[in-house]
């Protein structure tokens, strides 16, 4: 699971858009949205074929 500890005196803000940068770096927030809904096998080879943007 990703940490994100804040600095001294550093503002929320900056914390949040490290951590933000660190899930996109590992891809975490990209696979939460493709498991929120199913999608049946076929679907997946379909849109892999395809070039694989959305869900």
């Amino acid at each position: 699971m990703p940490e994100v500890r804040t600095r001294r005196g550093e503002n929320i803000d900056r914390a949040l858009r490290r951590l933000k940068k660190k899930l996109d770096k590992e891809g975490t927030l990209k696979e939460i949205r493709n498991r929120r809904h199913f999608e049946k096998p076929s679907e997946q080879r379909r849109r892999r074929r395809r070039g694989g943007g959305g869900r």
